[in-house]
């Protein structure tokens, strides 16, 4: 059996859920020698007419089952009919706008714009114009008066995504527009006031960027009053299996070609692999293969993903100093302080070190000795 009831995101059947077998790695509905019908599969997970929604029950092409996808809709439902500013977090490719977009669409705010900027994506002295509009001869170039985001998502929603890359003299700017909804156009003293509802997402660790003063405490609060995780795909493989089957069916069509199995094996090799570049990597993988596809039967490149594992590397800064802290503590066989302790060793206060520790969920990996109390330290950085 497989899902016999999903979470489909751009379907008819959406407050339904399922479970995988856990007993095995592949699902069983594809261990079989001669793959799996992928018209059926694809009808049997997204329903008859997969291109059909509800107005009130749609969730724009978010596809999956898992207890990790779950959670996060039903986050989502609880926040979306309130005003309250949301931050994402997720690594890159985990589909952090499509959760930004099914916010808004369940929102009293859904008739009303739906803007987004990527703050990483505009050069840095263009940045608060784009934010906040300018006025005419403002500066070299501003030929006219332009609004900006704020103004564009009067009424509506601002998605800011890569919040973590705004440069700090910007940070104190938008606070302000959280707090008292008003701000002033780039060469202009006019106040100009909006109702936007701001929703951010971040691909880096605001945490640590708060520890290290490159993003401003009070902003980080004021964003993070109700955050949602997204997990990487690796975290929830369960997904894997109808997001294969949604691609396929999507690109089977834009391409007409009818694409009727997945070969057992190549679905075997898509669940193992890690996919660092997360829904992203997937969904262009996929369409790698349907174009490489000359029958009916799936022709996926599977030795493309035995390639990349050999060659893999930590997806994240985050990763990478999980496992350098890992290694320093289990070297020093656990001990955190004294001057051939871990913290010595990374040149760390033992309190930092024990927070970061935290963080990053190392100290489950080992009971700490009993010596650690952890409750007199808190967690909280020298």
């Amino acid at each position: 059996m497989g899902c016999d009831n999903v979470v489909v995101l751009n379907g008819p059947r959406m407050d339904a859920f399922s479970r995988f077998s856990r007993s095995s790695a592949v699902p069983p509905v594809f261990a079989m020698s001669r793959g799996y019908n992928s018209a059926t599969l694809i009808e049997r997970l997204l329903g008859p007419d997969s291109s059909a929604t509800t107005e009130q029950n749609s969730f724009e092409g978010i596809v999956g089952c898992s207890t990790g996808l779950r959670a996060v809709l039903d986050q989502l439902r609880t926040v979306a009919p309130t005003d309250s500013t949301v931050l994402i977090e997720g690594e890159t490719g985990t589909g952090k706008e499509l959760i930004a977009r099914a916010i808004h669409g369940r929102s009293r705010r859904q008739t009303n714009p739906f803007v987004k900027m990527n703050c990483a994506a505009i050069p840095k002295e263009l940045l608060e114009s784009e934010i906040f509009g300018h006025e005419k001869g403002a500066f070299t170039g501003a030929v006219s008066r332009r609004i900006g985001r704020f103004e564009a998502a009067h009424r509506g929603t601002l998605f800011l995504d890569e919040i973590g890359d705004m440069p700090l003299e910007l940070q104190a700017k938008l606070l302000r527009v959280l707090q008292e909804q008003e701000f002033e156009r780039v060469g202009s003293t006019s106040t100009q006031r909006v109702s936007v509802r701001v929703i951010a997402a971040t691909n880096h660790d605001l945490d640590r960027l708060v520890f290290e003063k490159q993003f401003r405490s009070d902003l980080y609060y004021r964003l993070n009053v109700f955050p949602i995780f997204v997990p990487p795909l690796r975290d929830r493989r369960e997904d894997i299996p109808m997001l294969v089957a949604h691609f396929v069916n999507t690109y089977g069509q834009r391409m007409d070609k009818r694409i009727e199995k997945i070969p057992s094996d190549a679905m075997e090799a898509l669940l193992r692999y890690d996919w660092p570049g997360n829904i992203r990597e997937l969904q262009n993988f996929v369409e790698r293969s349907v174009i490489l596809t000359t029958g009916s039967v799936l022709n996926p490149p599977v030795s493309e993903l035995r390639t990349r594992r050999d060659f893999a590397k930590p997806a994240t800064m985050e990763d990478c100093e999980r496992e350098h802290i890992l290694k320093a503590v289990q070297e020093t066989n656990w001990v955190i302080a004294g001057p051939h302790g871990a913290a010595a060793r990374l040149g760390l206060a033992r309190s930092t070190l024990m927070y970061r520790m935290r963080k990053l969920d190392i100290a489950s990996k080992r009971p700490l000795p009993p010596s650690i109390d952890w409750s007199r330290d808190n967690g909280t950085p020298a």
